[in-house]
């Protein structure tokens, strides 16, 4: 979390160009690299234009973006092309596309732009990138197998838990629970005042065993307060107890997860002594991951935790997704596949950052760092060991130094000199990292050589300041301290919202530039690191992509819906009176059906006997399946899960939200917010009334709505139905087999359909379509029940 606020006096009619360049390591996630960029001119921009740059030596396996602003029109401003190596994303919207209407001169262009990727891998010792005597090699071998886990979740519940954060905290670990593999043992210690667990020993992450593991979740309380100490030791000697009974497979890794929101109240509650009990009692036989749950818990306690026991820090945001960013963590920790990962180099590559690690996840990236000292080899050698459950496992790769050299020298939009300026900045973060567990000599020397790569590389870290100067005659120059975690937990909240606005290659702040040609000289780097010169390079100019920051609120459309109430006596005037009540509002059915190849419009089914959940579509030559829950005394579907197979992809559906789940990452959507997503094999968007749709060019179209009319709830859209297979069934599905229409000799409005056998009796009915959204519009339509 960054925040840097420059200010500057522009005349009026005065032309003033601002320039901001940076850099950023992409982190490495659950399978695929992310950025986000937010687009927010607030206004008409007669010059918009957004270039990404994407190189991989490695070659590109796939690339998808999504944006919160994409409209139809804009999407023809939306360019991308990809080859083997290199893609460029272009956006590059008129003045016409950008407005809202012809009337009005506000902008649709407001919101995030997210580009995601990943590069070929295969089984070896990565890819190493090499320029002006500066190496970086990226290790992230696939095809291996999951190592068994042994895990513990620590679950604060004290009284400050209360709430939404418990409710939260529920869900998340009873769909982690889920997540849970059969050769995984775990436990549960919940903790307030005291510490309990939830067995006396681990237990096999069987169905049974999750099933009431689950139960168990879900009766947790929050009240009391908060002795982290004892629950971290009993944490620990669960895995002792199991280890000296030999109940832990020696194939296993063991893992400590603990979720707290508030700092230690009862019990030891000096933050030292607990780090000191934790680490002497862990003594590097397991990893300590820690998850600081909103701003009121004291993270820096939490991370030194972390660090010394050979895990992370992470601080879980109080919003609507919290329990989305619990299941997120823990499927980056879910699957270990290699144990104490070392790094070899020849004797001429100096000043190497960290290159011993403890645990490596499926899905993420090892970055090693260097220099190559004196002349350099023509080819550099490496090595790279790893311990599996039955084995070592050693990789050796080499990389070609002028070939590297050349390739990084020619594209125009690479930021050269990238290699050395990120073996700065990982020396300086585990500099910095190390600070953390030091003691008082060691943190001085430390600290004096992190301030010196600083102040040598122009980056703004807890270490340094960033100073704006203006040219002579103007204001005074600005100091902006780099954020701290102590600041103002308003302003930490606001920021959590809001990113940089927009993000370029290269490093540091060079602006504005004024009238005249002189600028403000100043550089600026956040914490969060570079963005990675091998996958990445925005630009080839290096332009700021101006604009501002907005926030926008969009309020959902409101439903008047039709009720008739009546006293007693004015049911006895109705008794006595002539004048015929109102007709009942012609009702949304559940689904609407579009048959192709038949001689009726459309079917409208109504579902009257469900309790379980219920398979509506299947199709396995489409590689869809759509599942939902419908609830019988709303008459609406509690939620619709749509399953894609390629891409791996699947759309959960509430009335709350929509939860998009591709390569075990989560993204949580509101309903009419816009979304615009294009990935290999499927294109989602979303509108301001509430239509999901996810479609290919090659599939049925699936269509997700919120409804707002009668019976309001979740409703399921088919398009393109005459691409179902012959193989599709379901509780919906099977109208899509051959079925048979028989008149009713005695009623034109009756007719028996069979399919599959059986016999389902249809009425002709007035119903209102949903299909295009509120207020809807009255259709004839033959009805079935279910």
């Amino acid at each position: 979390m960054e925040q840097f606020q420059v200010s500057v006096s522009v005349a009026p009619s005065a032309k003033v160009t601002f320039q901001l360049v940076y850099e950023e390591l992409l982190k490495r996630q659950l399978g695929m690299y992310e950025l986000l960029l937010k687009v927010r001119p607030q206004q008409l921009v007669k010059h918009l234009q957004m270039d990404i740059h994407i190189f991989e030596p490695q070659g590109i396996r796939f690339l998808e973006t999504e944006s919160t602003f994409m409209t139809n029109e804009l999407e023809e401003a939306l360019t991308t092309s990809v080859n083997q190596t290199k893609a460029h994303i272009q956006f590059k919207p008129t003045l016409s596309q950008q407005q809202k209407s012809p009337e009005q001169q506000d902008t649709v262009v407001d919101g995030n732009f997210i580009v995601r990727y990943d590069v070929n891998r295969t089984l070896s010792g990565g890819s190493i990138q090499i320029e002006n005597g500066y190496f970086v090699h990226y290790f992230a071998p696939e095809g291996l197998s999951t190592i068994p886990k042994n895990v513990i979740f620590v679950i604060d519940k004290s009284g400050s838990m209360s709430g939404k954060k418990m409710q939260q905290t529920r869900e998340a670990l009873i769909k982690i629970l889920e997540d849970l593999k059969p050769t995984d043992q775990f436990n549960l210690i919940s903790f307030s005042g005291q510490a309990t667990q939830w067995k006396p020993l681990l237990v096999p992450a069987s169905a049974e065993n999750v099933k009431e593991a689950k139960s168990y979740t879900a009766s947790i309380q929050a009240s009391g307060s908060t002795n982290i100490n004892d629950a971290m030791l009993m944490a620990v000697e669960l895995l002792k107890k199991a280890t000296r009974e030999e109940l832990l497979s020696s194939e296993s890794v063991s893992l400590i997860i603990l979720l707290t929101d508030g700092d230690p109240t009862a019990g030891e509650t000096n933050p030292t002594e607990i780090q000191k009990n934790v680490k002497n009692a862990i003594d590097g036989q397991y990893s300590l991951f820690c998850l600081g749950f909103g701003f009121d818990v004291s993270f820096a306690f939490l991370e030194k935790m972390a660090l010394e026991n050979g895990g992370l820090a992470r601080r879980i945001y109080e919003d609507s997704d919290s329990a989305l960013q619990l299941q997120d963590f823990f499927q980056e920790v879910a699957n270990p596949l290699l144990t104490a990962v070392s790094f070899e180099y020849p004797s001429n590559a100096v000043e190497v950052t960290q290159d011993n690690f403890r645990l490596f996840f499926k899905g993420s990236e090892m970055v090693v760092a260097g220099k190559l000292q004196g002349q350099s080899p023509d080819v550099l050698f490496a090595k790279v060991r790893g311990q599996l459950p039955r084995q070592n496992l050693t990789f050796q790769m080499e990389s070609k130094v002028a070939e590297q050299e050349e390739e990084f020298r020619s594209p125009k939009y690479i930021f050269h000199g990238f290699m050395e300026r990120l073996w700065a900045y990982l020396t300086i973060q585990q500099l910095l990292e190390k600070m953390v567990s030091a003691s008082d000599a060691e943190k001085q020397a430390l600290e004096t050589q992190a301030l010196g790569l600083s102040l040598n590389y122009s980056f703004v870290t807890p270490l340094t300041s960033m100073v704006v100067t203006k040219p002579e005659g103007q204001e005074q120059s600005q100091v902006a301290e780099k954020p701290v975690e102590d600041e103002n937990e308003n302003e930490h909240r606001r920021f959590y919202s809001r990113h940089q606005l927009i993000r370029n290659k290269g490093l540091g702040y060079r602006g504005p530039v004024l009238p005249g040609g002189s600028s403000a000289d100043t550089y600026m780097h956040g914490r969060s690191g570079f963005r990675r010169q091998g996958p990445f390079g925005v630009s080839s100019s290096y332009p700021m992509k101006s604009g501002l920051q907005a926030s926008v609120v969009y309020q959902r459309p409101f439903y008047d819906s039709l009720v008739n109430v009546y006293s007693a006596e004015s049911m006895d005037v109705l008794e006595t009176s002539p004048t015929t009540p109102p007709a009942a509002p012609i009702q949304a059915p559940a689904v609407i059906l579009p048959l192709p190849g038949q001689s009726v419009d459309q079917l409208c089914v109504d579902i009257k006997h469900s309790q379980e959940p219920m398979n509506l579509l299947s199709d396995p030559e489409q590689g869809l399946e759509v599942t939902g829950q419908y609830e019988m005394k709303k008459a609406q579907f509690s939620w619709i899960k749509v399953t894609f197979k390629q891409p791996q992809l699947q759309v959960y559906a509430s009335p709350e939200h929509v939860v998009v789940t591709r390569n075990q990452r989560n993204s949580e959507y509101k309903w009419k917010e816009t979304l615009f997503s294009v990935m290999p094999g499927l294109k989602m968007t979303m509108d301001k009334e509430g239509l999901l749709l996810l479609s290919s060019p090659d599939k049925v179209t699936i269509g997700l709505l919120s409804w707002n009319g009668p019976r309001q709830g979740i409703r399921l859209l088919l398009q393109d139905t005459n691409r179902f297979s012959s193989h599709v069934n379901g509780t919906l599905g099977q109208f899509y087999q051959d079925v048979l229409w028989e008149p009713s000799a005695a009623d034109d409005s009756k007719r028996t359909l069979r399919v599959q056998g059986q016999d389902h009796p249809a009425t002709r009915e007035l119903k209102l379509d949903y299909q295009q959204g509120y207020p809807g519009t009255e259709i004839p339509c033959w009805c079935v029940e279910l």
